[in-house]
């Protein structure tokens, strides 16, 4: 691409494609005309790549570079590089969008930072994929990535939304879901709605709806494949603490301590901890009289 004024070349551009999650009817248009027409395709697996463009009977002329987690920083130069010479640059990764738990936002701030062109080719997403087959109410939502690998953090990052009133989706290990939606009824109790999206638009999709206790029953035999949860908003709640003490004593029926009890329960009720406290103490003689 040349600059009509001066005869050098001009700025190319960088372009972000959303590739098949599954099933390869999901490739778009845009998506194989770009394979085939982009001077450098980077992608998050070369492999995969090409075998996709294969299977799309689309021949990539350019020229092919791994653009993975480890490498993304090493790579960004060459390939701002590329697009200041002119080039088109086409990022791709093994499935769904660029950018979203995947490959690609450095180098498009890298590009935003030089005024370089970026356009994305929309297509397939797991995020509002799962949204819109959870069957909860998702008009607004949030989305917060993988999980915390650790019970402790994870039940930290839960705390965060025991009031968020968005639907909340979020990815997890096949291997770590059973533990991940155990915390979740501990933090946000057995009652909270969610769905287990897995396996997308693949052969054996499929799709889980409950409650948290019903979905921490299911996951225990185990699952396979790429999962997406949607967890439903919390729905707005009594504050007065005489109305949170069963749900107090419940946890401590299970085993956790008292205070750590009041603190889960004022926290996703907006309540105070110290009042709650009181109020259960207060139960607790009440019942004993």
């Amino acid at each position: 691409m040349a600059d009509e004024a001066t005869g050098e070349p001009g700025p190319g551009r960088l372009v972000l494609a959303a590739t098949p999650m599954g099933d390869i009817g999901d490739a778009s248009q845009r998506l194989r005309d770009a394979l085939g027409s982009a001077d450098v395709v980077a992608a998050e697996d070369t492999r995969r790549t090409k075998s996709l463009a294969k299977a799309l009977g689309v021949e990539i002329t350019g020229r092919v570079v791994s653009f993975y987690d480890h490498v993304e920083t090493a790579r960004i130069p060459a390939l701002l590089g590329e697009i200041e010479a002119g080039r088109t640059v086409l990022l791709v990764t093994d499935a769904g969008m660029p950018s979203v738990s995947d490959p690609g936002y450095r180098l498009v701030a890298s590009c935003a930072a030089r005024s370089l062109p970026v356009t994305c080719l929309p297509g397939p997403s797991a995020v509002t994929t799962a949204l819109a087959l959870s069957a909860l109410p998702v008009e607004r939502f949030c989305f917060d990535g993988f999980a915390p690998r650790k019970s402790g953090q994870r039940r930290e990052w839960l705390r965060t939304l025991a009031t968020e009133p968005r639907a909340c989706v979020f990815f997890e290990a096949p291997h770590r879901l059973a533990d991940c939606l155990a915390d979740a009824v501990t933090v946000l109790g057995p009652d909270r709605r969610a769905a287990v999206c897995r396996e997308l638009t693949k052969t054996y999709e499929e799709v889980v709806r409950g409650t948290l206790a019903e979905l921490a029953a299911w996951a225990v035999d185990g699952a396979r494949g790429e999962i997406t949860v949607v967890l439903e908003g919390a729905q707005p709640r009594s504050a007065d603490p005489a109305d949170l003490v069963d749900e107090v004593e419940a946890l401590t029926a299970t085993g956790v301590r008292l205070k750590d009890a009041c603190a889960q329960v004022a926290t996703a009720n907006g309540a105070s901890r110290n009042e709650l406290y009181d109020a259960v103490l207060v139960a607790r003689r009440d019942g004993e009289a």
